[in-house]
């Protein structure tokens, strides 16, 4: 499907979704948020095993457009709620893909663009990218991104970012867990493809497993973890995958995955 917002390019099992608005910063408005929300829901469908998000221009992503802030100030507090639900879903659709999202991000990464990363799986971050849950300097919450950005960072990184909006440093990104790498920009897609290829070389089912895995153990009451985390390494074990992976491991050879 083409875009008016995004750039989607396939590159064998691994596809590249990239923000393309980088007149305005890749900055979000409806259309961006309407088609991130539409690719999210049709990659775990093409057969792809990785996808890599990146932004066009200078910035990975500095926020919301300034038009857009400027038109929902007009709006009613119940079109407020409709419009902003329809970014939460957006997010909630991202953070549950069934394969991994690999965040490339450069430049900036404020609001909204800091929820984009904190919805990746792995970032990899240019060492020069500036970051920062900036919405309470324009008297607002970083509301719907709120629940992947604290499941990152933690409560306490959040109530010093989310209260002072203060900008930070990607060295401090990876300190509190909203990145994984810092590199320079020369070799910031050499490190993209390292974990790209760590990706493929993992089972897929058992890729999506562990990611439901996590979000599902994540919220667990104390006294179900043991039988779901037990069911769920049986259900892998007995699995057509899993059992090539055992095989291929004991016999000292690289597994042959399906699909």
């Amino acid at each position: 499907m083409a875009y008016q917002t995004l750039t989607v390019r396939q590159d064998g099992d691994v596809e590249h979704v990239t923000l393309n608005r980088p007149e305005v910063r890749n900055a979000f408005n409806p259309t961006l948020i309407a088609e991130l929300h539409d690719w999210a829901r049709g990659v775990g469908g093409r057969g792809r095993r990785v996808a890599v998000l990146g932004g066009e221009g200078k910035v990975f992503s500095a926020g919301a457009d300034l038009a857009w802030m400027a038109e929902s100030a007009t709006y009613s507090h119940e079109r407020n709620v409709e419009d902003a639900g329809r970014m939460a879903a957006m997010f909630a659709a991202l953070d549950t893909l069934p394969i991994p999202l690999l965040g490339r991000v450069h430049g900036a990464a404020l609001g909204g663009g800091c929820g984009l990363v904190a919805v990746c799986d792995v970032v990899v971050a240019d060492e020069q990218t500036t970051f920062g849950f900036t919405e309470v300097k324009l008297g607002i919450l970083p509301a719907v991104i709120s629940p992947y950005a604290i499941a990152k960072i933690g409560r306490s990184a959040a109530r010093e970012l989310f209260l002072t909006g203060a900008r930070f440093t990607a060295a401090r990104a990876r300190e509190i867990g909203l990145v994984h790498a810092v590199t320079s920009s020369d070799r910031v897609d050499g490190v993209v493809a390292g974990y790209v290829r760590d990706f493929l070389s993992a089972g897929p089912q058992a890729v999506a497993a562990a990611k439901q895995m996590i979000r599902e153990v994540s919220s667990l009451a104390a006294d179900r973890v043991t039988e779901v985390t037990a069911r769920a390494i049986a259900d892998r074990r007995v699995s057509a995958e899993g059992q090539e992976g055992i095989r291929a491991f004991l016999e000292k050879r690289p597994p042959k995955w399906a699909g």
